[in-house]
Order: C-alpha cells, then structure tokens, then sequence
C-alpha cells in the first residue's frame, strides 16, 4: 500500500497543529523569547508552560509508542541510535542556543511565523536554509559518513527489536 499520501497527510496535519499551538501561545513573537531568556530584566516565564505543554505531549506520545508494535505510516520507528554527548553536539547545542538568544526565533516558530511577512524572519529562515545547505556539503565525521555494511535493525523506544 502506497502510504505517501497518508503520511503528507499527517505531517501537513501535525505541522498546522504545531504552528496554530505557537501563534496561539504568544511564541511566534521573537520579543517573548527574549523576554524568557532575559531572567534579570523584565522576565516573561510564558514559555515555561510552552516547553512544559510539549513535554507532556511528547512524554505521552513515547509512552503510546512503546506499546505500539511499529507506527501506522512507517514500517518502524526512526528513532535517534547515537546516544553520545560528543563536540559536535555540544557545539550545535551552543550554536543553536546563541542563535535563539540574539533572534529570539527557533527553526518551527521561524516558519510559522513567516506567515507573518516579518522581514527580519524570513531573513532568519533565509540563513537557517544557507546553513543546513552548507551542513549537507560539510565532510561528515568518518563514523557517520561510512555506509553501514547492512540496514540497522528497526528500533523501538526502549530499544532494538528482536526479529523473528
């Protein structure tokens, strides 16, 4: 069964979610972003119940998973295997956070809030594009740039599954 469309379908879905959830909550404005990051100003603690609110989503959603045998719109979970805290990451992790500091805009608020024509965001989207262009034509890390001598196993949320 051809589950191109159903799964565009849900991501359309989840996406519209996403970004009604983020115009709704205030956090398509950079100025509130900022206003929680700046603790020894005038502090805005609106996106602790954001941050709280998702992880109760996703908290729930890994736990629906687990009982799941494998999702309805993929053949298995594709969840993350590198479970190291190495430079890069740590280095991304910086990156991101300086970048979320100075503007004020993530990677999702930044496309939802396009729709808001703000020259400065789609100026930010522009150089998030540039930049994830510029990531896929950076030479990769030998562990992860050589190909894997046979497909991974599929994994679920607590862990490989055994075939059988």
């Amino acid at each position: 069964m051809n589950r191109t469309v159903p799964r565009l379908a849900a991501s359309l879905g989840a996406g519209l979610v996403f970004g009604l959830g983020l115009s709704l909550s205030g956090m398509l404005d950079p100025a509130r972003v900022q206003g929680f990051l700046d603790v020894t100003g005038a502090w805005d603690p609106t996106l602790i119940f954001v941050l709280g609110s998702a992880v109760s989503v996703a908290l729930a959603g890994f736990t629906l998973a687990r009982r799941l045998p494998r999702p309805a719109l993929a053949a298995r979970f594709d969840l993350p295997t590198h479970r190291r805290i190495d430079g890069r990451l740590l280095g991304g992790a910086a990156l991101f956070g300086i970048g979320w500091g100075l503007s004020g805009l993530c990677p999702g608020p930044a496309v939802a809030a396009l729709s808001t024509g703000a020259l400065p965001v789609a100026v930010f989207v522009l150089a998030m594009l540039v930049g994830m262009a510029a990531f896929e034509r950076l030479p990769q890390p030998r562990s992860e740039a050589a190909p894997a001598a046979r497909p991974p196993a599929p994994i679920r949320p607590e862990g490989p599954v055994a075939s059988g």
